[in-house]
């Protein structure tokens, strides 16, 4: 299964259930892209070609660059090191059918995690960000990773209770629905309980006719909404 996941709140947007053999990189062509959006990919759906979709769309991408990913340097701009910045640079992507897939300017984002040593390296078409945003944009896919984590370790799909295409569809959908439900009551209702414990104390309380903001008792006033990146090291 493939899942779009937005960030803001942890809410799968765009589930896509496939053949287990099917390639992480042709899950893009099914994915519908949104103008004015910021797209986060792994290394494993790096397709020049694809990317250029994204940006022929009118939306944005933030990706690592594959170690054999060559670029050709136009334009570079000065970073502020002591924030683990090593590079800030535009150009072109080049090598075998590269630059006919992606024809378009590209910049390339390298940061030194302080911590660790880790060298990564960025591609994006945000060319009016910070540097430090592009890098921070990209941790955030994190939160597709604990999408699935917690999907797994909640919802009991690890196993399937039956083989057929429509006996899996069933299980991964309802899985999904719950998973979407419970995450929709926390976010909304800025309970203090976390989504585990909401979601375990419903599976024992289904018929339960207590409203469920007397069962937690926990309303807490919304915070006020920040859109600014959180500074910090990449990993």
């Amino acid at each position: 299964m493939h899942a779009c996941v937005d960030v803001r709140g942890n809410i799968p947007t765009f589930p896509h259930v496939t053949q287990a053999a099917s390639g992480d990189v042709k899950a893009l062509d099914d994915l519908p892209i949104e103008s004015g959006a910021v797209y986060l990919f792994d290394r494993g759906r790096h397709d020049y070609g694809r990317l250029y979709a994204v940006v022929a769309s009118g939306a944005s991408f933030v990706t690592r660059a594959r170690k054999d990913t060559k670029f050709r340097r136009g334009i570079s701009r000065p970073v502020d090191k002591g924030l683990g910045l090593r590079s800030d640079q535009t150009g072109r992507l080049c090598g075998a059918g590269a630059s006919e897939a992606y024809p378009a300017p590209i910049r390339r984002v390298t940061f030194r995690d302080p911590k660790t040593g880790k060298r990564l390296c960025f591609l994006t078409n945000l060319m009016d960000v910070p540097a430090l945003d592009v890098c921070n944009l990209y941790r955030m896919r994190w939160q597709v990773e604990l999408f699935f984590k917690w999907v797994k370790g909640n919802l009991r799909i690890g196993h399937f209770l039956g083989t057929s295409a429509n006996a899996v569809h069933i299980q991964i959908w309802t899985a999904l629905a719950a998973y979407a439900l419970v995450a929709i009551v926390a976010k909304e209702r800025r309970m203090r309980p976390g989504m585990y414990e909401i979601l375990q104390f419903l599976s024992v309380s289904i018929f339960e006719k207590t409203p469920i903001n007397e069962i937690f008792n926990t309303f807490v006033p919304p915070a006020p909404s920040e859109t600014t990146l959180l500074q910090g090291f990449l990993f």
